[in-house]
């Protein structure tokens, strides 16, 4: 079928972005093409890992298809020599990162159902696939984990694989629902990055000391 032939493609495409967006944090930190590599490796992959050990997948995927650490690393590479251009063209690295996300929360959920998970743990471990990579990345590099800011990132990934486990659970053909998952997750992020909304942050009151 039709998507079952885009998704691959689309997968490395996403796995390119990851892995170019945990290069430039560590382009940030002044690594080396060691660090690049590492850096980009977690970030591209994983939030796939915390899934596959969650749900007991083993292997993990990425154990299994070796081209796909290459593809990451040439990536990582790659930008090692041209970071300072890259890094100029952040807002399109933003909405590919996006349409990413969007991709791997729905994935995620898919594989997770496939693999016989409870729907409510489906939806969650969407959000694992499409978020702990990045996660773990800032982790390392000593940064605040994106979703701990007030941009909306988890909450797209979440409702991306929300609505892609419940239309699934309606009975909804796949094509459909996977698109409308996809579509949900990057139409949320997109309008957080358009408008600059954002989930309201705590705001600790005066001459309380927390």
């Amino acid at each position: 079928m039709l998507l079952d032939l885009a998704v691959p493609w689309v997968d490395l495409a996403g796995i390119v972005v990851f892995a170019a967006s945990g290069a430039l944090v560590a382009a940030r930190k002044g690594m080396d093409p060691v660090g690049f590599i590492l850096i980009a490796c977690v970030t591209a992959f994983g939030g796939g890992t915390v899934r596959d050990l969650l749900l007991g997948r083993t292997p993990v995927f990425w154990l299994r298809a070796p081209e796909l650490i290459a593809l990451a690393a040439v990536t990582a590479i790659v930008t090692f020599f041209i970071a300072e251009r890259i890094a100029s063209r952040e807002r399109p690295l933003l909405w590919a990162d996006a349409a990413g996300m969007a991709l791997y929360a729905v994935l995620g959920a898919e594989i997770a159902l496939l693999a016989g998970a409870q729907p409510w743990a489906a939806v969650l471990l969407g959000v694992v696939t499409a978020t702990f990579g990045g996660i773990l990345r800032d982790v390392i590099c000593n940064e605040v984990p994106l979703i701990l800011r007030r941009e909306i990132y988890a909450t797209a990934a979440l409702a991306g694989a929300g609505l892609f486990v419940i239309l699934r659970l309606e009975g909804v053909w796949r094509e459909p629902a996977f698109a409308a998952g996809v579509a949900a997750a990057f139409g949320l992020r997109a309008w957080g990055l358009v408008s600059g909304w954002s989930l309201p942050a705590y705001r600790q009151p005066k001459g309380d000391g927390i």
